[in-house]
């Protein structure tokens, strides 16, 4: 009995295959996406690695990262669908934003974070993407039903490992997936799906060569340089982003002062980076774009007591400063305001840090601001003043610190 009609059949099918391969890249640039790469979902060769760096308590507050069945799943995508076969990676860019602003009286704010919360744009566009392959394999008859989970780095995947073995690009020492044509100025989204696509070649280079610029830029020496197996490590827990983001209790003292006026998150390792300045940036997500006083993240609902029907981008909200180089004090003003840190922080992903955790970090940012300065800065003082009686204890403790960082004049009453 001849071969030949099975051979055919599995050609075609490989052939269909790899047009819905095409056609996926085509639909993801499509839905905003700037690479779109296709993995194949299988264990992950860094179980080792994890597993060392969370025995070492590099992991910090972030006890999630360590339970065991979200280990279990970050060793192995496929055990995060049933069935998992294939990975589909995808970035999307949120741009530079240009150079951050020199003054040391206005609060900075990481890139990803000035606009709308990058979670839920990705998560709602790999949907989509999912119910579009869904219809197109029934189209190419490759595959009757599609089941599918997209992951936005709140599930227990390793999404920078799928992305290299997708070919988008390597780990930095910065601990950053750099991509050698785009930088590092991007999310990454991942789909995971129970079809078998033909997988992208991985990227094996290592491209940061003799470069150490991350590191010996990071203020608090976070970033430990590579391991014998060449994988690069960062301590979490002296990390700005983790201290102003993750960290639920009080910022370590020794380490307030390096943070100087960066109230959330931290952009230093990507801004001194040249592989963030070689080539032109991706055009950036507009949802991600840098708020002004008032304004919404774009895709952000007015919510009642607003002007009915208003326009969500247009109309503004003065209880909040924005994102734009916002004066800390004014963002200490906000935060002290439970109305106001509910207007700033809805549908950002600012809001992770929390009221009291964003206040603490703009009253450890006044403090250095104070602490540069000759006088006590009256209006500055006044806020920390009302901060120093705030409800929450680590409010509370930080704004007098920041008043001791003032000078004797600032905590006296």
């Amino acid at each position: 009995m001849s071969d030949a009609p099975r051979d055919s059949a599995g050609h075609a099918r490989g052939e269909a295959l790899r047009t819905l391969a095409a056609r996926i890249e085509a639909k993801g640039r499509e839905l905003g996406f700037d690479r779109v790469r296709i993995a194949d979902a299988v264990p992950s060769d860094h179980g080792a690695f994890l597993d060392r760096w969370l025995e070492e308590g590099r992991h910090g507050e972030m006890g999630y990262l360590a339970r065991p069945d979200a280990v279990e799943r970050r060793r192995d995508p496929r055990r995060s669908l049933d069935g998992a076969r294939s990975v589909i990676v995808v970035t999307h860019p949120y741009g530079s934003g240009g150079p951050q602003s020199e003054s040391p009286d206005v609060g900075l704010i990481a890139r990803y974070a000035r606009g709308r919360d990058y979670h839920r744009v990705v998560k709602g566009r790999l949907r989509e993407l999912l119910r579009w392959l869904d219809a197109e394999a029934g189209r190419l008859g490759v595959a009757e039903r599609v089941e599918g989970r997209g992951h936005v780095d709140t599930g227990p995947l390793l999404e920078r490992e799928l992305a290299r073995r997708a070919g988008i690009g390597w780990f930095g020492r910065n601990t950053m997936m750099i991509d050698p044509g785009r930088g590092s100025y991007f999310v990454l989204g991942a789909l995971l799906v129970d079809l078998a696509l033909p997988p992208d070649p991985p990227f094996t280079a290592d491209r940061c060569g003799s470069c150490h610029a991350c590191l010996d830029a990071c203020p608090t020496g976070a970033l430990l340089g590579r391991d014998e197996s060449g994988a690069p490590v960062i301590d979490a827990t002296r990390c700005i982003s983790y201290l102003t983001i993750e960290l639920r209790g009080s910022i370590p003292e020794e380490l307030r002062p390096a943070i100087g006026n960066r109230v959330f998150g931290c952009d230093i390792c990507q801004e001194v980076c040249p592989w963030n300045g070689r080539f032109p940036a991706a055009h950036p997500e507009p949802a991600y774009a840098a708020r002004g006083p008032g304004q919404r993240p774009p895709g952000v609902e007015a919510v009642p007591g607003e002007a009915e029907g208003s326009d969500p981008e247009a109309t503004p909200d003065p209880l909040h400063p924005g994102t734009a180089d916002p004066p800390l004090v004014e963002l200490l003003a906000m935060a002290l305001d439970p109305d106001a840190w509910e207007s700033f922080s809805r549908g950002s992903s600012i809001r992770r840090a929390g009221r009291a955790g964003f206040a603490r970090n703009v009253c450890v940012a006044l403090g250095n601001r104070l602490a540069a300065v000759e006088g006590p800065a009256s209006e500055a003082v006044a806020l920390l003043r009302r901060a120093a009686d705030d409800p929450d204890p680590i409010v509370r403790e930080h704004a007098r610190w920041a008043l001791e960082r003032a000078g004797p004049g600032a905590t006296a009453r």
